[in-house]
């Protein structure tokens, strides 16, 4: 229950901040690189507070750091997917496109659009490479979030953006 309570309010955390970016993007006093570049330089140090609280906290869960050596060290293929898909991947190019996006479309529909690709490529991937079990229940609910973006996505509107 926990996790889908840190879920939820990631979602709205998400939808919240996006609403905020598209007003300013809206007024094109900044571009989407500058916005997404802020974005990040403010919730750097903020993320790096809440990891050291964290780790006093919860040494082994949340908290758990790097070790250098022995068993719990990284390996070469453990830091490329950490570095390369989290960082660069979903940190950096994710969220640039994202943030161009937004500035060239409605967040109304683009934020559908991409946190609907998204789980929709994690359980994919989850069962492709991680193991994770197909179930129905997975197929069916991602067959329905895919068809409501659909729904979104090709509805005619103005522009708003």
């Amino acid at each position: 229950m926990q996790a889908i309570l840190f879920a939820v309010v990631a979602g709205l955390c998400w939808g919240i901040g996006e609403v905020c970016a598209k007003a300013v993007l809206h007024t094109h006093k900044v571009g989407p690189f500058f916005a997404v570049a802020l974005r990040t330089s403010i919730a750097l140090p903020i993320i790096w507070i809440a990891y050291l609280i964290a780790r006093k906290l919860a040494p082994q869960g949340a908290g758990k750091g790097l070790s250098m050596h022995g068993e719990n060290a990284l390996t070469i293929k453990e830091w490329a997917l950490l570095v390369g898909g989290s960082g660069i991947i979903a940190g950096a190019l994710a969220m640039v496109a994202f943030y161009v996006s937004i500035s060239m479309g409605e967040v109304s529909k683009m934020k559908p659009i991409a946190f609907t690709i998204a789980p929709a490529t994690a359980v994919v991937l989850g069962i492709l490479f991680l193991g994770e079990a197909m179930t129905m229940r997975k197929v069916v609910g991602v067959v329905i979030v895919l068809a409501g973006v659909l729904v979104i996505a090709w509805g005619s509107s103005p522009a708003h953006n």
